[in-house]
C-alpha cells in the first residue's frame, strides 16, 4: 500500500534500458525457485531430471522463435556476455591466426569494446559509419570485407534510435564471401520478425529483460548446421552448454525467458500497432507544441516503440532533471554514467550540444493512452520554462 502523500511513480518510457518482469512470466518461474529447485546438471535422481526437462523445453521453445535448432541455443547471463563469447570465441577459435573484422560505429559497448580488445591483441577492426538516418550501407559493407575477414558484427536494432539496420542484406553478403555474420538482436528479438536461417546470421545475441523476462540471463544462437560457426569458450567448468559456456544453469531464469519471448510473438503484431500509435502520438503532442525539436534516427526504418528526440536551445541535464515525473534517458543506460554524448547521434551527425538534449523514449506493454499525453505535457512544460530563462 502506497504512503500516504507520497509522489506517484514516474511515468516509465524506458523500456529500451529494461522491461518489468511480465506477472504471467513470474508465475511460470515460480515453482523453479521453490519446489522443483533440482540441478539441470544432476542425472541421478529425479529432481535434476525435472530441471534438465524444463531447461530443454525452453531451449526448444526459444530456438523455434527464431528458426534456429535447439542445440544452437547457449544459454548465458545476458547480451552483454552473449556478445563478448561470439565476438572473443569467434577470434579465438580461428587457430591462433591474426584476423579482420568489421563493424558499425553504432553498436553497443559490448560489441565496440570487444573489439578495442582484439585490436589490443594485433587483430584488425574496420568501423564503418551510418547515414544521417542511422542506417549502414549494404555495398560500403562489402567493399570492406578482405579476404582475412572473419566476422561481421551488425545489430538487428539500435538501442538509443531504434533503427533496424538491413540484416538479411548484410547475411547475405556474408554468407557469399564465407564470413561470419553476428548480430545482436538484444532490441530486436520478439519486436521483429527473425529468423537465422532467412537473415543468413550466424551468432545471435538475446537478452531476457529487454522482453518483459528475468534480469541476468540470455542466450546465443551458435549455427551447428553448414556453414557451422566454429566459436571457442571463454569460461571453463564443467562442460555446460556444449562446452561453451559452464557454470550450473538458472533454472528458474531460463523458463522465463523462454515464456517471456513467448508472449512477446503471440502478442507482437497487435502492440507493435498499438505502441506506433502511441510513439507517433507523442511526437505529434510535442512537435505540434514546440519549434526546434528534430528526430533522430530514420522516421519510419525503426523500432515501433522508440522515439527520440533533440530539442533546440536546451540544457540537457536541466532537462533531464525537471522531468522526474518520466522515466526517460538521453541514451543508452549502459553508458549512463559517462559525461561523453553519445556516440550514436554523434555517428549520425547530430551535433554534440543537441545530442546532450535528446530524450530516448522507449514505449512498452504498460504504457497507456494517459501516459504519453501526461509525458508530452511535462515535456512541454518542462522545454517552454527553460527556454523562457
Amino acid at each position: 500500500m502506497a504512503l500516504e502523500g507520497a509522489a506517484a511513480p514516474p511515468i516509465y518510457l524506458d523500456h529500451h534500458a529494461t522491461t518489468p518482469l511480465d506477472p504471467r512470466v513470474l508465475e511460470a518461474m515460480m515453482p523453479w525457485f521453490t519446489s522443483e529447485f533440482g540441478n539441470a546438471a544432476s542425472t541421478t535422481h529425479s529432481h535434476g531430471w525435472r530441471a534438465s526437462a524444463a531447461v530443454e523445453d525452453a531451449r526448444e521453445r526459444i530456438a523455434a522463435a527464431i528458426g534456429a535448432a535447439p542445440r544452437e541455443i547457449v544459454f548465458t547471463s545476458g547480451a552483454t556476455e552473449s556478445n563478448n563469447l561470439a565476438i572473443l570465441g569467434a577470434a579465438e577459435a580461428n587457430a591462433g591466426r591474426i584476423a579482420h573484422f568489421v563493424t558499425l560505429v553504432t553498436e553497443h559497448a559490448s560489441v565496440l569494446d570487444p573489439f578495442r580488445h582484439l585490436e589490443s591483441l594485433g587483430h584488425f577492426v574496420t568501423r564503418l559509419g551510418v547515414d544521417r538516418d542511422g542506417l549502414v550501407d549494404p555495398a560500403k559493407l562489402e567493399a570492406a570485407l578482405r579476404d582475412d575477414t572473419l566476422l561481421v558484427s551488425v545489430m538487428a536494432a539500435n538501442n538509443e534510435i531504434g533503427v533496424l539496420q538491413p540484416i538479411g542484406a548484410i547475411g547475405s553478403i556474408c554468407r557469399a564471401r564465407g564470413v561470419l555474420f553476428h548480430s545482436d538482436a538484444a532490441q530486436a528479438t520478439g519486436r521483429i520478425d527473425l529468423d537465422v536461417d532467412r537473415e543468413s546470421i550466424d551468432l545471435l545475441s538475446i537478452s531476457a529483460h529487454k522482453l518483459y523476462g528475468p534480469k541476468g540471463v540470455g542466450a546465443l544462437f551458435v549455427r551447428t548446421r553448414r556453414p557451422r560457426a566454429r566459436i571457442a569458450p571463454r569460461q571453463f567448468g564443467g562442460g555446460h552448454e556444449r562446452g561453451l559456456r559452464a557454470g550450473t544453469l538458472p533454472v528458474p531464469l531460463i523458463v522465463g525467458m523462454a515464456r517471456a519471448l513467448e508472449l512477446c510473438l503471440e502478442e507482437r503484431d497487435a502492440e507493435n500497432l498499438r505502441l506506433r500509435g502511441l510513439r507517433d502520438r507523442l511526437r505529434e503532442r510535442i512537435t505540434g507544441a514546440l519549434d526546434g525539436v528534430r528526430l533522430n534516427g530514420h522516421g519510419e526504418r525503426r523500432l515501433a516503440a522508440n522515439l527520440n528526440l533533440a530539442f533546440e536551445d536546451v540544457d540537457g541535464a536541466k532537462l533531464l532533471l525537471a522531468l522526474r515525473g518520466v522515466a526517460v534517458s538521453s541514451g543508452s543506460a549502459c553508458s549512463s554514467a559517462k559525461p561523453a554524448p553519445s556516440h550514436v547521434l554523434a555517428a549520425i551527425g547530430v551535433p554534440e550540444s543537441l545530442s546532450r538534449a535528446s530524450l530516448r523514449f522507449g514505449l512498452g506493454r504498460g504504457t497507456r493512452d494517459e501516459d504519453v499525453e501526461r509525458a508530452a505535457d511535462l515535456v512541454i512544460e518542462a522545454v517552454r520554462k527553460q527556454r523562457s530563462g
